[in-house]
């Protein structure tokens, strides 16, 4: 439960996050009715600095839809930061090495079981 909580972000983080976006809203397609034809509840939110777009239409609420918008940028960049862990060369083991020796013979020696002889 300690890991949920730490990747919502808080709602001064959110507040500083929206500076730096472009927020939109505009009217969704889809079914909803009258409600959803007439009023501008979805939000579109762009950041600016790196281009990320989202949106939100799930709610009638565009204040809620705003907040989605803009925790879904949020986890984004968070998910862009994060550093990935680099990848450790590791060698074939002695086994592993023979093994594929091995077939590459059998292999080799079927080959040459096909090919035709100079007598024939």
């Amino acid at each position: 439960m300690a890991d949920e909580a730490e990747r919502r972000p808080t709602p001064l983080a959110l507040e500083r996050l929206a500076r730096e976006c472009e927020i939109t809203p505009f009217k969704s397609s889809g079914p909803g009715g009258q409600k959803k034809n007439k009023t501008e509840s979805s939000v579109r939110v762009r950041h600016l600095p790196s281009g990320l777009t989202r949106i939100a239409t799930e709610s009638r609420s565009q204040h809620r839809n705003r907040e989605s918008a803009l925790e879904r940028v949020w986890l984004e960049l968070r998910r862009r930061a994060r550093r990935k862990r680099p990848r450790v060369a590791t060698k074939p083991s002695a086994a592993a090495n023979e093994r594929r020796i091995a077939a590459k013979r059998r292999a080799s020696e079927k080959k040459r079981a096909r090919q035709s002889t100079p007598d024939e």
